[in-house]
């Protein structure tokens, strides 16, 4: 298929955990990829992290189709509200993990709720929301494939899968997510997660074994 979307990448960095239990006074650096996803004149935000001024630089003059978040982690949703304000446009949230949300933006709600098998069309291609529950119960990714590629957020990453160490999360779960939702993309699709570099299908799934061998 023939097509003028493109992906572009912001990458960002912050600080989270200030004055939670767990991490030091002022909190821990940490890095995130932010994806836009569209052409010269539209575009979807995917995931808001950190720097909201980051975020406005990269979209431009671009109209902002909607702000989705692969899940609620601090790190993904903290420039989030602030980010829709300046570009003018949603927030969309999987419900399950709004608890997760709350506690960075208390009782500011998130606009849309994302469902499993929701679709989001920009620049003349498809987005569809695949809900991926483990690192999160609301963690979710977005298949494009016009683009041969799935957003992963936390789920999915070059290496194995997202951190399960919360009492929310679940490694069964998230590796059942991996397997039968992922998995099941074509292998040379190309991964581009929350965090770091990219990977593919095809990369990743042969080191499932190992993953169940290792519990993480």
């Amino acid at each position: 298929m023939s097509t003028s979307a493109r992906i572009d990448r912001v990458i960002t960095t912050g600080l989270i955990g200030a004055g939670r239990p767990g991490f030091p006074p002022e909190g821990v650096a940490l890095e995130n990829n932010v994806w836009l996803v569209g052409d010269d004149s539209e575009v979807l935000v995917i995931d808001a992290a950190h720097d909201a001024e980051a975020i406005v630089a990269g979209v431009g003059d671009r109209d902002v189709l909607g702000i989705l978040l692969t899940h609620g982690h601090e790190d993904h949703v903290n420039a989030a509200v602030a980010a829709a304000r300046r570009l003018d446009t949603h927030l969309y949230l999987h419900p399950a993990d709004l608890f997760l949300w709350e506690q960075t933006h208390g009782d500011t709600p998130p606009d849309f709720e994302l469902e499993d098998g929701a679709s989001f069309l920009v620049a003349g291609i498809d987005l569809t929301t695949v809900h991926t529950p483990g690192h999160t119960p609301g963690s979710v990714c977005f298949v494009a494939p016009a683009l041969d590629t799935v957003f992963s957020g936390d789920t999915l990453f070059q290496g194995g899968p997202g951190a399960t160490r919360w009492e929310y999360s679940s490694f069964p779960q998230i590796v059942e997510s991996i397997r039968t939702r992922l998995f099941t993309l074509p292998a040379a699709m190309t991964a581009q997660p929350g965090h770091g570099a990219s990977t593919t299908i095809g990369a990743e799934s042969p080191a499932l074994a190992s993953w169940l061998a290792r519990g993480w």
